[in-house]
């Protein structure tokens, strides 16, 4: 995908959420570039907002990443259930799994408003 000289807020956004993981990871850009089979410069655009990426790049950057490709294109500064998701992604499997049982007990079992 060529490379854009001004970034769309949406990318912007991608690209800050991605450093963010890299960073969470303690992974320079060269280590994600590597893991991702990516060059760095590719990735260091992405991260700036300036390269449009596709549905394989997200892939491989989450893999790399160790997420979902779910985590990567989620904000959770913006939406109350990206930040509950955000939160999930950090619990042990034991935990996620209680979790995943108290909201299934709690959404088959309480009124909708």
């Amino acid at each position: 995908m060529p490379r854009r000289t001004e970034a769309k807020p949406v990318c912007l956004k991608v690209g800050a959420r991605i450093r963010e993981l890299r960073k969470e990871r303690g992974m320079s850009l060269q280590d994600l570039a590597d893991a991702g089979a990516l060059s760095k410069g590719h990735l260091s655009s992405i991260e700036q907002g300036l390269a449009a990426i596709t549905i394989e790049t997200v892939e491989r950057i989450a893999t790399a990443l160790g997420v979902s490709p779910f985590c990567v294109i989620t904000f959770p500064e913006d939406d109350e259930l990206d930040r509950l998701a955000d939160l999930a992604r950090k619990l042990s499997k034991g935990d996620l799994r209680k979790l995943r049982k108290e909201l299934q007990t709690r959404t088959t079992h309480e009124p909708r408003t």
